[in-house]
């Protein structure tokens, strides 16, 4: 089974030899847990970050903005926001807690750690491409299945046509109450049943997708059936 693991930490500006120990940590887990990694990166900083509201019919203006002016969401001054990404191929939940709480970002942040739905694994090598994670506010999630599910599925099918092309990988998760936020403290693993929740919406699915520029990643991402967007660049890092 394929599980999404989202980074949660502060979004800082790492002085130079913070930023090397940073990166042989994860080249350490990346040696550990090579095996299970199906795709991961780094995400680019917040400042860079574009959400959008409202839905392919009714999308309202990008926001694009530091989080010093926003006021809320992963832009809020101060917050915990996502920094990057893996997908693990693991036998079970617990298979896939036990490498989450490897991942570096668990000692000082959060790992939430979703069941997949079903993963579409990317074709080629993914490099400074974009990811666009799905939100929803928790009670309009749906459970895969239902007939709420289906008609939201068939609107991801419809933008396949569209821009199937555009879209190198991507998955829909399962409900929030199938996820589990893990933390490391002092040594002590920390589970919590759920995501955490900094702002007012939950993942519920993320592509990701190749496009020449920022603004072409917003129009595309403008297309996806999601109450919120959030637009963000892998940082090419991870070589996966």
């Amino acid at each position: 089974m394929h599980y999404f693991a989202l980074l949660i930490s502060q979004d800082v500006e790492l002085a130079p030899e913070q930023r090397a120990e940073c990166v042989a940590a994860f080249q350490a887990f990346h040696a550990k847990a090579g095996a299970a990694i199906r795709a991961g990166d780094a995400l680019d900083r917040t400042t860079a970050a574009t959400r959008i509201a409202g839905g392919p019919d009714n999308p309202l203006v990008p926001l694009s903005a530091p989080p010093t002016v926003a006021t809320d969401g992963p832009f809020a001054e101060g917050a915990e926001v996502a920094c990057g990404y893996y997908v693990f191929e693991a036998d079970n939940l617990d298979d896939a807690l036990a490498l989450a709480r490897d991942i570096p970002v668990a000692q000082y942040g959060a790992v939430e750690v979703w069941p997949m739905v079903h993963w579409q694994a990317p074709e080629q090598p993914l490099g400074n491409d974009w990811l666009a994670l799905l939100l929803e506010p928790p009670e309009a999630v749906n459970t895969p299945g239902t007939d709420a599910w289906n008609a939201q599925a068939g609107l991801h099918v419809e933008l396949a046509k569209t821009i199937g092309d555009k879209t190198l990988a991507g998955a829909p998760l399962h409900p929030p109450s199938t996820a589990t936020t893990v933390r490391v403290r002092d040594g002590k693993v920390l589970l919590t049943d759920g995501p955490y929740i900094e702002g007012a919406e939950v993942a519920n699915g993320f592509y990701v997708l190749r496009a020449a520029d920022h603004d072409e990643a917003v129009t595309l991402a403008s297309m996806i059936p999601a109450s919120v967007i959030e637009v963000r660049q892998l940082s090419g890092v991870s070589g996966l």
